[in-house]
């Protein structure tokens, strides 16, 4: 048996239970992946992070839910470099790169009024179609087909991890929301492990841009995501995609999400046209919450 220690970081806040769980596990490289699949069962939380060597950046992070691997995550990310700095792993710096199964991806870390936050660049944004049935879509989700906002595309977007994009039409359909993930697969016939991603542009906070929930994939084996960074990045891309596409210079867009779970965070989303293509990247901070033992 291994004795592995699990680190809990709330990302997308600064207090404690707020925001979005994230598992740590540091110097990972003994460990195999099933071993990595295991403690992110046993810890729980919508991913665990993995830091482990790289022979091509910085840092390399692979990211678990207990029910599979993930090429990319948010809010791990955002964990495991707060975790890097606060606990002095690594000597600050202003920027890093760490490997993902996405690719390569800058870091960029600042402090600001003595906090932390940390910018990390995500994939370029991709648009699937969405040909199957809204109806569906929005009973799987607890709402009436009269509840989505017809006149924007449903649509799957990854920066790094597939969502459908469903936009809504009014707030008050938010706390009604009762998700039935199995349901997803058979509905999602394109990308059938992609999560759905509700979001509506009325919000409960002035400074926000978006409010929104995020729904697991049937295979992640949770089932909401309290705060999400690359949902939050691909609707960065879809709103100078499909809102607001007259602007050409860089869109700062704030997401809110967590609200109905009591688990309120903010994303900092950066969109900056580049040719036929978006650089999308989001800001977030972190907070150290408890450290946990584990058995392999």
């Amino acid at each position: 048996m291994k004795n592995i220690t699990v680190y809990h970081y709330d990302a997308f806040s600064k207090e404690p239970n707020k925001g979005n769980p994230a598992g740590v596990v540091l110097d990972c490289d003994f460990l195999s992946d099933y071993e990595m699949q295991d403690i992110a069962k046993q810890v729980g939380f919508n991913e665990t992070s993995f830091l482990l060597n790289s022979k091509v950046a910085d840092h390399k992070i692979r990211y678990f839910t207990p029910g599979h691997e993930m090429d990319l995550c948010g809010h791990g990310t955002m964990a495991v470099i707060y975790a890097l700095v606060t606990r002095g792993v690594i000597e600050f710096k202003s920027e890093l790169t760490i490997e993902t199964k996405a690719g390569i991806l800058p870091i960029k870390i600042h402090h600001s009024n003595n906090e932390i936050y940390i910018t990390m660049k995500q994939k370029a944004p991709e648009f699937v179609e969405f040909k199957g049935s809204i109806d569906d879509v929005a009973s799987s989700i607890g709402l009436s087909v009269e509840e989505i906002d017809k006149s924007l595309p449903t649509l799957y977007g990854s920066t790094g991890a597939w969502n459908l994009l469903l936009p809504i039409k009014n707030l008050s359909s938010f706390e009604k929301m009762k998700p039935n993930n199995l349901l997803f697969p058979s509905i999602l016939n394109e990308i059938p492990k992609a999560s759905v991603h509700p979001f509506c542009l009325e919000t409960y906070d002035s400074n926000a841009d978006f409010h929104a929930r995020h729904f697991s994939s049937a295979f992640s084996g949770t089932i909401e995501d309290p705060v999400t960074g690359t949902a939050s990045g691909i609707m960065g891309a879809y709103y100078a995609k499909y809102i607001n596409n007259d602007v050409n210079d860089v869109i700062e867009l704030v997401v809110e999400q967590g609200t109905e779970i009591q688990k309120d965070g903010r994303v900092k989303v950066n969109v900056k046209k580049v040719n036929s293509t978006y650089d999308i990247e989001i800001t977030g901070n972190a907070v150290y919450v408890k450290e946990m033992e584990f058995q392999i």
